[in-house]
C-alpha cells in the first residue's frame, strides 16, 4: 500500500495498537486477536530483538492485517523493518533521514513531533500526519487543540496516556486522525496469552471511537 492508502486506513480504523512482541510465536495470535476485535492495523515496536521477525511472520501468515514498525530511531532500523515487510513506519521523534527515505520509497511514515518547529519540519517534507508523543506529558488534548489552530492542514496521532477512559475525548477532535497505544494489547496480556481479553478491549475501543465520531 502507498502512503495515501495507509493514511486513509489509519483514519478509517481510528486506532493504531502499539504492540511489543517479546516472543515471536506470540505475533500471529496477537494479530488474530486484534482482527477479531475489529482492528486490522498494528504497529510492532522495534524495542525487542524479534521485532523484524515478528513483522515478517504477521505479514506472511495474517494477510488481512496491515503491519507497521514502531520506535524506528534511524535509517538502519527503517531498512530492516521494510525488508521484513513493514507497510508503515512510526517514530518517537522526527528524523529527516527517515522521513526522506520513506518519501522516496512511497512508504507511509508518522514521525513524532510535539513542538511547532518539529511540526514545521515534518510539514516542509510534505507530511500531513504526525505522532504526538507522549501526549499526556506534552499537554494532551489542550496542547493539540492549540497546535491545530495554527497548523490547520496537519493532523495528529496522539500516543502515550491514551486509554479506554479518555479515548472518546481524543477521537472526537477533528484534528486527530487516530489514536495510538498499547492499552488494547499490553505486553503483559500478550506474554500471558490473554488473547480473548485483547479482542474484547479492541471491541470496546472501536465502539468508543465510533460513538465519538458520530
Amino acid at each position: 500500500m502507498d502512503q495515501s492508502s495507509i493514511m486513509k486506513r489509519i483514519e478509517e480504523t481510528g486506532i493504531v495498537p502499539v504492540i511489543v512482541i517479546d516472543d515471536v510465536n506470540d505475533a500471529v495470535p496477537t494479530a488474530k486477536a486484534l482482527l477479531s476485535g475489529g482492528i486490522d492495523m498494528m504497529e510492532i515496536t522495534f524495542r525487542t530483538a524479534c521485532a523484524a521477525e515478528a513483522i515478517a511472520k504477521v505479514k506472511n501468515e495474517v494477510p488481512d492485517m496491515i503491519v507497521g514498525a514502531g520506535t524506528i530511531l534511524d535509517k538502519e532500523q527503517l531498512l530492516r523493518a521494510v525488508d521484513a515487510g513493514a507497510e508503515f513506519i512510526v517514530s518517537p521523534g522526527f528524523s529527516e533521514e527517515v522521513v526522506k527515505h520513506c518519501n522516496e520509497k512511497n512508504i507511509a511514515v508518522v514521525p513524532g513531533c510535539v513542538t511547532p518547529t518539529e511540526i514545521m519540519a515534518a510539514r516542509s517534507l510534505g507530511l500531513s500526519v504526525i505522532k504526538y508523543f507522549p501526549a499526556d506529558l506534552f499537554g494532551g488534548i489542550k496542547a493539540i487543540k492549540a497546535l491545530s489552530g495554527v497548523f490547520r492542514d496537519m493532523r495528529f496521532l496522539p500516543t502515550g496516556g491514551v486509554n479506554l477512559e479518555n479515548i472518546t475525548d481524543f477521537a472526537s477532535q477533528k484534528s486527530i486522525v487516530a489514536v495510538g497505544g498499547s492499552f488494547v494489547a499490553t505486553a503483559k496480556d500478550i506474554r500471558e496469552h490473554n488473547f480473548e481479553k485483547i479482542t474484547e478491549l479492541c471491541k470496546s475501543a472501536k465502539e468508543k471511537i465510533l460513538c465519538a465520531k458520530q
